[in-house]
C-alpha cells in the first residue's frame, strides 16, 4: 500500500503546466513537494496566499506564513498576500483549475464527503463547499478503507455530502480510479504489491476492470 508521501507524488503526476491549483487540508498540501520543477504551476491557499511553494526546512521556517491547515510554508517569487474575501472570489469565480482534497467518503456518482461524522463537533464546512462547487477538476486523496476496514469508496455517501457529482479522479493507498460520467470506478493502476482483487473486495461501489491493470512505478 501506499504511504501519504506516494499518494501525493502520484498525484503531482497529474498537475498540468499553466494550472491555479488549490491544496486541501492533509495529504493533499504534501503534493507541493513533488510538483515536478519544469512546470509552472500556482498555489492557492483560501486563508490569502497564491504562490505556495514546497514545506521549509527547520532553518526557514516562518511562523507568520501558514496555509489553511495553518502549517508553515514558503513562498514563491511573485507571490500575493490578500484578505480571505479576494480569495474566496477566486474560488466562486472559477479561477481555480484543479483542486485537490482529502475525503471520508466518495461515492460511484463522484459525490464527496469531507466535512463531517455525526456526533462530533465541527467547526463548519469551511472552503470546502464553494471548492467542490467551482473547481474544473477535483482530485481525491484518501485511504481506501476506514480503520475497521470497511471501504470509503461507496454505492452512496453515508456521511453528509459536501459535494455532488464533482470528484473526478481518487488516488488511494491502494489504487488510482477514475469516476466514470455514467457512474462507477474505473481502475487505472494499482498499488506496487496490490492485486486487482483486493481492491475489487475493498471497494464497495462499481469497480469497472478493463484489460490489464499496470502496478504504479516510483523512483
Amino acid at each position: 500500500m501506499l504511504n501519504k508521501d506516494q499518494i501525493a507524488q502520484r498525484i503531482a503526476r497529474e498537475v498540468q503546466n499553466g494550472q491555479y491549483i488549490n491544496l486541501g487540508i492533509g495529504i493533499p498540501t504534501l503534493v507541493a513537494n513533488y510538483i515536478p520543477d519544469d512546470l509552472e504551476v500556482v498555489l492557492q491557499s483560501e486563508n490569502g496566499l497564491l504562490g505556495i511553494g514546497p514545506f521549509p526546512t527547520e532553518d526557514k521556517v516562518d511562523p507568520d506564513l501558514i496555509n489553511a491547515g495553518k502549517q508553515t510554508i514558503t513562498m514563491t517569487k511573485g507571490s500575493a498576500l490578500f484578505n480571505s474575501a479576494e480569495s474566496f472570489a477566486m474560488i466562486r469565480g472559477g479561477h481555480v483549475q484543479l483542486t485537490i482534497l482529502g475525503a471520508m467518503e466518495v461515492s460511484e456518482n463522484g459525490d464527496i464527503a469531507n466535512w463531517k461524522i455525526p456526533g462530533k463537533m465541527v467547526k463548519g464546512m469551511g472552503g470546502a463547499m464553494d471548492l467542490v462547487a467551482s473547481a474544473e477538476n477535483i482530485i481525491v486523496a484518501m485511504q481506501h478503507c476506514s480503520k475497521s476496514g470497511e471501504s470509503k469508496l461507496l454505492k452512496e455517501c453515508s456521511l453528509p455530502i459536501t459535494g455532488i457529482r464533482c470528484v473526478k479522479k481518487i488516488v488511494t493507498d491502494l489504487a488510482v480510479l477514475d469516476v466514470l460520467p455514467e457512474g462507477g470506478f474505473k481502475l487505472l493502476e494499482r498499488a506496487p504489491g496490490v492485486s486487482v482483487e483486493e481492491i475489487q473486495e475493498k471497494t464497495e461501489g462499481k469497480l469497472v476492470v478493463e484489460g490489464e491493470i499496470p502496478e504504479m512505478r516510483f523512483e
